[in-house]
């Protein structure tokens, strides 16, 4: 681990994205803002799924500091057959919070692809980017 005990502990916070596109076959079963299968509501379970693993990421990276997360949330966008992922996390802490965004948004997007592979597996994942983040050194936003 980098050792951040000399550092200030400050107001962090992240975005980050992903992105799945579905094939014609998945898009059809497209109810409104949601997909019914048999596992259960696809984006309702994925948000949920990333945040719980916006919260473990220390356990998934190595090196990751534990963070206690203050805030952390994950809302799902269609974009035509492109479901829009974005995790939002924000902590007062000593150490910044980009991985836990980017791992909220990279698991919320497994998830949906995990409840929609009996449909298709003809799922793209990607891109999965950091779109902006504020605290520590630098702060920094994507051009988009």
């Amino acid at each position: 681990m980098v050792d951040v005990s000399d550092k200030q502990a400050t107001a962090r916070t992240a975005h980050a994205q992903a992105e799945v596109r579905l094939p014609d076959v998945i898009a059809r079963h497209i109810d409104g803002d949601e997909i019914e299968t048999k596992k259960g509501p696809v984006f309702a379970t994925a948000i949920i799924a990333g945040v719980m693993a916006a919260k473990k990421t220390h356990e998934l990276i190595p090196f990751c500091h534990p963070l206690g997360l203050e805030n952390c949330k994950v809302s799902i966008e269609l974009r035509d057959h492109t479901v829009v992922i974005d995790c939002r996390c924000s902590v007062h802490h000593k150490t910044g919070i980009e991985m836990e965004a980017l791992t909220g948004a990279s698991v919320a997007a497994l998830t949906v692809y995990d409840m929609l592979k009996a449909m298709s597996h003809d799922i793209v994942i990607g891109p999965t980017r950091l779109m902006a983040k504020t605290g520590g050194k630098q702060d920094f936003q994507r051009d988009e």
